[in-house]
């Protein structure tokens, strides 16, 4: 199915698989892929928010906004930037869905990877835990760089990682093993996450986050 924006007053358009809104649609919020006209990221992602949960909202901000790795990608700068979302919410006032895009907006966040990452720091942080960070190195006590959990509390020495379906590969798993060797010598503990622990809410995920910061010494209020 496709979506398609028509200025208000243009002709009608009637076509098969096709999804016709009528709305203000300003220059700058339109762009080119391959000689197509398409919205840009930051109106897509305003335009998602009829339609969407705010946490799919932060999911599909967080993509946006995140720096992408050159050594994987195509492109070395982030789809739009929090304040190009931040533009489209200021402008666009009395649109559907805008009570929606101002509740996301303040929920996302620059460095996670994955949907699955953006959806395990929402449930830890509704269940009242600290924010963890994400993406950031270990820099060990001598200053030497190392790997990055994809989220993390510094404070605590506590990696937490999701480890998604390509994680039971052959190669990845004498990857994962080597990674909970390191953690174990620089002294942080590390926390994996699986599909399976994402279900209900995210519970057990947010089980084993607490329980790893208490056994380090967090407790709730301080």
């Amino acid at each position: 199915m496709y979506h398609v924006i028509r200025p208000e007053g243009a002709a009608h358009l009637n076509r098969p698989h096709v999804i016709v809104h009528r709305m203000k649609l300003y220059d700058d919020e339109i762009t080119l892929l391959d000689g197509i006209p398409i919205t840009t990221p930051e109106r897509t992602w305003l335009d998602l928010a009829e339609m969407l949960t705010v946490d799919e909202l932060v999911v599909a901000g967080d993509s946006c906004v995140r720096m992408p790795r050159p050594e994987f990608e195509a492109r070395d700068q982030p789809l739009c930037t929090l304040g190009d979302l931040q533009r489209m919410i200021e402008r666009h006032k009395g649109k559907r869905g805008i009570r929606k895009a101002r509740e996301a907006i303040a929920l996302i966040r620059v460095g996670s990877d994955s949907p699955q990452e953006s959806l395990l720091r929402l449930a830890i942080v509704r269940a009242g835990l600290p924010e963890p960070e994400l993406n950031v190195p270990i820099i060990d006590d001598a200053g030497t760089r190392h790997h990055e959990p994809d989220l993390s509390y510094r404070k605590y020495r506590i990696g937490i990682e999701y480890e998604g379906e390509l994680h039971g590969d052959e190669g990845q798993i004498v990857r994962d093993i080597a990674r909970s060797e390191r953690y174990t010598g620089l002294g942080w503990t590390e926390v994996r996450i699986s599909k399976r622990h994402m279900a209900h809410d995210a519970k057990a995920a947010v089980a084993k986050v607490r329980t790893a910061l208490v056994q380090a010494g967090w407790r709730p209020g301080r």
